[in-house]
């Protein structure tokens, strides 16, 4: 998905990382960004900032969308026709595109895909994170350092636009298989504010257009051994 590396420090599943601790697994160092590109597939460079480490939570609603507002907004405004556009736009996806295959081991692609907003000045940014499925909760919750892209810049919001980051994982010999998915989160913003926010977790059936291995490759979750 990309040829752009950066090495991040490495992880131990040790008890004080919980999420890793439970899966049995050690976060790898190695995070490969892919390009960005628009529906015309032109190509947009998406730059590696530094991955955050969090403490690993119970995924929040992944399908709502809001523009920025003061408390006293909240409570009265309406959803507009520009916000239902957006929530509702079939270019506004993401899918897991990489699942350990031969060629990439223990890699996991994520790819998201967002709407122009018809604003043509406006940037779009997406953020790329991994979660776990936790079998004694069932909640998806997300892995630790190195697992969050932190938002990064996908172009103009004049035309819709693709982008996709990939994550390494090293699992630990003897345990068992773990289920993996991603979750994008989109923005819209307009002189450096926040207009609009959404996250989408992955779901299957998107067409990439780069970064699928192998190609034409999209599903929901990937399971690592």
């Amino acid at each position: 998905m990309g040829t752009h590396r950066r090495y991040l420090p490495y992880m131990t599943a040790a008890k004080s990382t919980a999420s890793l601790g439970v899966l049995g697994m050690l976060l790898s160092a190695l995070v490969l960004a892919a390009p960005a590109t628009s529906s015309a597939s032109s190509a947009v460079v998406v730059t590696s900032p530094p991955a955050q480490s969090t403490v690993p939570t119970p995924s929040p609603a992944a399908n709502s969308i809001a523009p920025v507002q003061s408390p006293a907004e909240k409570s009265t405004a309406k959803t507009t026709a520009a916000e239902r556009a957006l929530l509702q736009s079939p270019l506004l996806w993401a899918t897991v595109d990489v699942c350990n295959p031969s060629d990439q081991p223990n890699t996991v692609g994520v790819r998201g895909s967002m709407p122009g907003d018809d604003h043509s000045k406006d940037e779009m940014y997406m953020r790329f994170r991994l979660q776990y499925l936790d079998s004694s909760t069932k909640l998806w919750v997300d892995l630790t350092t190195g697992a969050d892209s932190g938002y990064v810049a996908v172009g103009a919001a004049k035309s819709a636009r693709q982008a996709g980051f990939s994550f390494q994982l090293t699992p630990v010999a003897g345990k068992p298989a773990f289920m993996l998915r991603g979750v994008v989160s989109f923005q819209w913003r307009r002189d450096s504010a926040v207009v609009y926010t959404v996250s989408r977790p992955t779901t299957a059936r998107h067409k990439s257009l780069s970064g699928a291995d192998p190609a034409g490759f999209s599903t929901a979750e990937c399971s690592l051994p």
